[in-house]
């Protein structure tokens, strides 16, 4: 067992989350990859083929989609809400700019709990169109998951398919990742990992959005939604070291993770959020260019440029219940590890790794 694999197995030890599942390298190889525990505290081991729910990880992923748009011309980091959304053109949000539903900048409050009153799809889309703005554009970072519900609908209307369809063609598609996708089947329930003992629902969540909003959405939104395999999380992680050529043009790609929120405190790329100088999510291991995502299900992925590696993490942290924050100091631990990892630790590890991971 590796020491990412040692540090994870003691996470489920403490009772952190029943399952974890990693994977860090970079455009060229594997340094390390693994899984460990179990789908549930009663459940079967994990294989590798296990399904996670990525959670706001599914906010970059979408984000990628938007800038592969901006890139086909069909909408631009200026355009506004109103430019695409005919219900909005009357409301405090007509006038906000792509970039800044991207960025993080919008003044549209984020995490409000829109489903315990507004239960189906309709009533909930209508509430965020009405939820006042909480700041003015470009004053103030406010993560904002209804800010990307909206970008969502916006990504729709510009190129005139489903969000899961354009998700599919211009992000899954070109790398490989035929495991990702929104709203499970039955076949790929099977190898899903359990999230919360969701008192809303009454159930233990495996294999449908543990967000409480996207489910009201009917499971697909533009701020979570999407589940993914270790093997494509993977993909995408070295596309990303690697420049995302097979996604984006060079300079939108460079638009995309700088930062864009220089002066206000919190460091924010569009759909990323950047290195922070201080309580950064992963600790201080990665360079200060890093920008990555995490997911309150317990799921991140990181970037950093200057050495071109990746860093997955996969837990079911909210598994039986949200409470507690455990996963804090082990994502640290882990990225602090995932940075110091060398290809001469261990040579014959990417060629193990290659031929199926390993298993703590």
């Amino acid at each position: 067992m590796s020491p990412l694999g040692d540090l994870l197995r003691a996470g489920r030890d403490r009772g952190i989350y029943s399952a974890a599942a990693w994977s860090v390298g970079d455009d060229a190889a594997t340094l390390d990859r693994g899984w460990t525990g179990t789908r549930s505290w009663d459940g079967e081991a994990l294989d590798g083929s296990d399904l996670w729910d990525l959670a706001s990880v599914t906010k970059p992923v979408v984000g990628l989609a938007v800038m592969a748009l901006a890139d086909r011309g069909a909408l631009r980091l200026t355009d506004t809400v109103g430019d695409h959304l005919p219900e909005y053109r009357d409301g405090d949000k007509a006038g906000l700019t792509v970039r800044q539903l991207l960025a993080h900048t919008s003044g549209i409050p984020g995490q409000v709990p829109l489903y315990r009153e507004h239960p189906t799809r309709a009533a909930l889309l209508d509430a965020v169109r009405l939820l006042p703005l909480t700041a003015a554009p470009d004053t103030r970072v406010q993560y904002s998951s209804q800010g990307f519900i909206i970008l969502g609908l916006i990504a729709e209307a510009a190129a005139g398919e489903r969000l899961e369809d354009l998700v599919r063609r211009l992000v899954c598609e070109p790398l490989g990742m035929a495991a990702t996708g929104f709203r499970p089947d039955d076949q790929a329930r099977r190898r899903a990992v359990a999230t919360e003992d969701c008192p809303w629902r009454g159930r233990v969540v495996t294999g449908e959005v543990h967000d409480e909003n996207a489910a009201v959405l009917g499971g697909a939104g533009g701020h979570a939604g999407l589940f993914a395999p270790l093997a494509d999380m993977e993909r995408l992680g070295r596309s990303l070291a690697g420049g995302a050529r097979e996604l984006l043009r060079p300079t939108t790609f460079a638009t995309m993770t700088a930062v864009h929120t220089e002066g206000l405190g919190l460091r924010r790329c569009l759909a990323w959020q950047g290195q922070d100088p201080a309580d950064s999510p992963v600790g201080q291991s990665f360079g200060p260019d890093s920008y990555g995502h995490t997911g309150f299900t317990g799921t991140s992925i990181w970037i950093d440029p200057a050495t071109a590696r990746y860093a997955v993490l996969l837990t079911n942290r909210v598994h039986p219940a949200r409470t507690g924050d455990g996963i804090s100091a082990v994502r640290r631990a882990f990225h602090d590890g995932a940075a110091a990892l060398s290809r001469v630790d261990d040579p014959a590890r990417t060629a193990a790794d290659a031929a199926g991971g390993s298993r703590a």
